[in-house]
């Protein structure tokens, strides 16, 4: 089974993305949609003890809780540390079903798959771009965003430039929903193409 490991910065087109594979048939395990739903269950008491004014009604205010990393930058790793090892116990048991359902190929999608230093537990990289005005301008279209949160989000996250280097594959969704799902089916064809010829495949 191929991991393809799905990324890249904000405001790139990767939700749209991660549904394109979806719609061809690929399973998709979204990182952000687990961290949706442990701040709804088991992250929120652990959550509650590290920023006790971000819980609402025992589920953690997404809204609050940017606030008070804002004030606390520093507290940034230690809500990491919360987190990540609940959404890696998730990803693995949606791989044990894919492999038991005879998936050939799977995309996690993990907006910080180079930040968190986890492009190894993945086979082959796909880079979500898009040109930096266009990028710009998805995002502060954005209910409550605002330029100065936006730079904030950036500096938090490894250059676009640097994640194509990186990247065995890069669909630029500047060019439309038509194109990107033309790149994502070609992406697909290649890796199956690939798979064919290895031995014992």
């Amino acid at each position: 089974m191929i991991v393809l490991g799905l990324t890249g910065s904000i405001g790139m087109g990767k939700s749209t993305t991660a549904s394109l594979f979806a719609e061809a048939g690929i399973p998709v395990n979204d990182a952000d949609q687990m961290v949706h739903d442990l701040y709804r269950g088991e992250a929120v008491k652990e959550v509650g003890k590290l920023f006790p004014d971000a819980i609402r009604d025992e589920v953690v205010d997404r809204k609050l809780l940017a606030e008070n990393l804002a004030k606390n930058p520093d507290k940034f790793r230690d809500l990491e540390e919360i987190v990540h090892p609940l959404v890696r116990e998730r990803e693995k048991h949606f791989l044990e079903l894919q492999r038991i359902a005879g998936a050939d190929m799977v995309v996690l999608d993990i907006p910080l798959l180079f930040e968190t230093g986890n492009a190894s537990r993945v086979d082959k990289i796909v880079v979500v771009s898009c040109d930096a005005a266009i990028q710009r301008q998805r995002v502060l279209e954005r209910p409550g965003m605002t330029a100065e949160k936006f730079e904030m989000i950036l500096s938090r996250q490894m250059p676009d430039a640097e994640k194509r280097l990186r990247a065995d594959f890069v669909i630029d969704t500047g060019h439309g929903v038509d194109a990107a799902r033309e790149r994502v089916r070609q992406i697909i064809a290649e890796l199956r193409a690939g798979k064919e010829k290895m031995p014992n495949a």
